[in-house]
């Protein structure tokens, strides 16, 4: 008999990828044999990297982790999720401000597929407070980021900003 392999699908603009986002995708492992990171396109921001950016520094944070797959995409998610044969769309919640807005996009995403299931798992405590826009504001600032996001990100952060950290964080 063939095991079916259950996959999730975790998509965002990761733009760019913090910590929080690392942890979650890596917790999302413990419920799904398979994690699809999906590096949107399309974003009501506007993306300080662009998408191959995103999409090749997030392919650098989990080379080597066979069970954890980048791509990009662009649509309508669940398009996308029944694609690639997901049985569910893997959302974080940092706090009570997020969770209107998620549980709008799973009633939408429930309402366009009815086999399409959102599980949402919470931030670990201490990534609470970081968003990719707190973290980008940071680092074009000149504050330390170290620590907060993957060291391959916080490399290109400052390189796209010009400058190091000003001041370091003991």
């Amino acid at each position: 008999m063939e095991k079916t392999v259950k996959s999730a699908v975790y998509p965002g603009t990761f733009d760019p990828m913090t910590n929080g986002h690392v942890s979650l995708i890596l917790r999302g492992l413990d419920i799904f044999d398979e994690i699809l990171v999906a590096v949107a396109l399309h974003s009501p921001k506007n993306p300080l990297f662009t998408l191959d950016e995103r999409v090749e520094m997030a392919r650098e944070i989990f080379d080597g982790k066979d069970r954890i797959k980048v791509e990009p995409f662009e649509g309508l998610l669940v398009e996308y999720v029944k694609e690639r044969k997901a049985v569910a769309i893997l959302r974080g919640m940092r706090a009570v401000a997020d969770f209107e807005y998620e549980f709008q996009m799973a009633l939408m995403n429930r309402r366009l597929d009815r086999n399409i299931h959102t599980v949402f798992l919470m931030t670990e405590y201490k990534w609470l407070y970081i968003s990719s826009t707190i973290i980008k504001d940071v680092a074009r600032l000149g504050g330390e980021i170290k620590g907060l996001v993957p060291p391959n990100v916080e490399k290109r952060l400052y390189a796209r900003y010009g400058h190091q950290p000003k001041d370091k964080i003991s």
